[in-house]
């Protein structure tokens, strides 16, 4: 269905009369489809139609340029077998590189990458063909939102995706009975951070006793971490939290003097986004755990010699989004490659009492070499249009020699808060649809599950660890968005040929078999029975947020081994462990399983599976094989 293109013009369209003044009439370019959102997430309901006098900001999103070839300029920076490895782009050559096309410039607009707009709900409908509605989120957050909107054939092309239209990516507070709405620092829908079984007694705790208790001694036995950085002005590791999510220092203080000594008096370096600070309102296992575990296993296992960033986004009020981030360590996107929207991102100055009333962070931070977050989405909450856009900036960082690091999820094959996938897209704790998490599924970064010493296990066994199933479950699984990337082929391949057959029987209809779509985890580390110290005790946690700052940590050791040499950071490292030249450097993980939609899950087997990914990371091997690269 289409409708004059008169009304296009009428209120300017993307700015310009778009070429469609001469398009009116029985030439004018056909609508068609551009994105359509199959069934309302969970926790949300239709409230009414919106007002159609009430005024919309519309947002379009430019196609970028080059776009389709990333994945072929990472490899060529990434692979160990590549002329060009380690050869990375300057921030400036890469934002040229993937800038907008000047015939997209010329047919849109003028300005370069967004088109903003603002029009009555009335011409955003008469505009993109569509309806849009009010809907109210469990919480009490209200959101505008359509299910389906068509552009004209010819302008379809130049543009990637609108704001708002059928995204439900906003930011979810979260309500006591006796307190105000505010956000849990996690963008995504609600926050799902590392788990407790309660608190525990830290005298003199022993390497014998890692298969209850894992310190970092444990984790330095288990992955041959002996090294004593010698680059650490050079090198740099940063670790990203979501306000109201605090770290608080007397906790590092007490885990210092208990299992890190060389800590003790330091602290991490505070690096404020958007207003970003060590809030003290909320406090407890829900609002520091998260941080708490993240730094006091981060700074350990780097030693106090290496200097942590602590990445702290957003304000008490409006907190803080993975774009809120990257706009941040990388000023393009602020305006092109994402830039921010009010309807999913926390937006500064915020007019709020007691909010952060400075310009929001548009390429202020210098991104460290290794970059550890611990939060994730859902890929199901997200378009395939909008997740694919965000994972673009990943490889776009990766290309600039930026290791980027997600946990996978401690759900099993189900996804964050244990949703899965039912047969018309939402998602539910009923459904029976595997439901893959992201940036876990984006080919670009380095997707980390769990394992767990097994029972009556020693740090000195062959093999002392298994997939996790203590409290929580090694997210894993296959993208229902992303293809697989050319490195990953040779290796999920064998997985599918030796195990996935029996799976997709088993498990028909349930997750993606086909073979052609992005694989996670790409590797482990332990993540159970971490002691950490919160509100002045110390408790014992589970979750792939504690592996994920331990292969953060590891990965910023071999960093300093390649800078003492000379030589540059590892950057994107999944194209050189993928490679046979990496083989046996992860110890592989053969047993356990990742349960959850109602299934067992997938089984830790030989090789690459979807529970563990290659395995876990042996520090000895990987310095080695990194420092032969050039």
């Amino acid at each position: 269905m289409c409708f004059p293109l008169v009304s296009f013009v009428s209120f300017a369209f993307f700015g310009l009369n778009l070429v469609l003044v001469g398009s009116v009439g029985p030439t004018a370019s056909p609508y068609v489809v551009h994105e359509k959102r199959t069934a309302i997430p969970p926790d949300w309901s239709f409230v009414r139609r919106h007002r159609g006098s009430s005024t919309l900001p519309l947002r379009f999103a430019l196609k970028q340029r080059n776009i389709e070839k990333i994945g072929d300029f990472l490899l060529d920076v990434s692979h160990p077998d590549s002329p060009n490895y380690g050869n990375y782009w300057s921030p400036s050559d890469t934002a040229y590189k993937f800038s907008p096309s000047s015939d997209t410039i010329d047919t849109l607009s003028p300005s370069r990458g967004w088109i903003n707009v603002d029009v009555s709900v009335e011409e955003a409908e008469q505009l993109m063909n569509t309806e849009y509605n009010l809907y109210k989120h469990a919480s009490g957050t209200e959101y505008v939102a359509c299910e389906v909107y068509h552009l004209p054939k010819d302008v379809s092309h130049h543009v990637d995706f609108v704001l708002p239209s059928v995204q439900f990516d906003a930011r979810i507070g979260r309500r006591g009975v006796n307190q105000p709405r505010i956000n849990i620092g996690q963008p995504g829908n609600g926050f799902d951070g590392p788990k407790t079984s309660g608190s525990l007694q830290t005298s003199d705790l022993q390497l014998d006793q890692c298969d209850t208790v894992i310190t970092p001694e444990c984790l330095r036995a288990l992955y041959g971490l002996y090294y004593d950085p010698v680059a650490t002005e050079e090198n740099s590791f940063g670790i990203a939290e979501y306000t109201p999510q605090s770290f608080v220092q007397s906790d590092l203080q007490l885990f210092a003097k208990n299992f890190s000594t060389d800590l003790i008096g330091k602290s991490p370096v505070l690096v404020s986004i958007d207003g970003g600070y060590y809030q003290t309102q909320y406090t407890g296992f829900n609002y520091s755990g998260e941080p708490n575990l993240d730094l006091q296993y981060g700074m350990s296992l780097v030693t106090g010699k290496q200097a942590v960033s602590l990445y702290q986004v957003g304000d008490v009020i409006e907190g803080g989004s993975f774009d809120n981030f990257l706009d941040a360590i990388d000023g393009s996107y602020c305006t092109f490659e994402g830039g921010d929207d009010p309807s999913i991102d926390a937006i500064y100055p915020d007019p709020a009492a007691g909010g952060y009333k400075g310009n929001e962070a548009c390429g202020t931070v210098k991104p460290a070499n290794v970059i550890s977050t611990s939060y994730g989405y859902n890929e199901a909450d997200l378009t395939p249009f909008y997740a694919a856009r965000q994972c673009a900036e990943y490889a776009k960082l990766g290309l600039q020699g930026i290791t980027m690091l997600y946990c996978s999820g401690d759900e099993g094959v189900a996804g964050f808060l244990g949703v899965c996938l039912n047969p018309n897209g939402t998602q539910s704790v009923s459904g029976t649809r595997f439901n893959p998490t992201f940036p876990a599924t984006c080919p670009y970064i380095t997707s980390v599950g769990a394992t767990m010493m097994k029972p009556n296990a020693s740090v000195d066994d062959p093999q002392p660890e298994q997939a996790c199933e203590e409290v929580i479950y090694s997210s894993g699984g296959f993208s229902n968005y992303f293809a697989i990337p050319d490195y990953q082929v040779d290796a999920v391949g064998y997985w599918m040929d030796k195990y996935g057959k029996e799976y997709a029987v088993e498990y028909a209809g349930a997750w993606n078999s086909t073979g052609r779509s992005r694989a996670f985890p790409d590797i482990s580390a332990n993540g159970a029975n971490y002691a950490i110290a919160v509100d002045g005790e110390f408790l014992l946690v589970y979750g792939t947020s504690a592996s994920t700052p331990v292969v953060g940590a590891l990965l910023t050791m071999v960093n300093d081994v390649r800078i003492a040499h000379g030589k540059k950071p590892i950057g994107f490292i999944n194209p050189a462990i993928y490679s046979s030249m990496f083989a046996g450097a992860f110890k592989d993980i053969t047993e356990g399983d990742n349960p959850g939609c109602g299934t067992n899950g997938f089984n830790a087997t030989e090789g690459w599976d979807p529970v563990t990914g290659l395995g876990t990371p042996q520090f000895p091997l990987l310095s080695a094989l990194w420092q032969a690269l050039p």
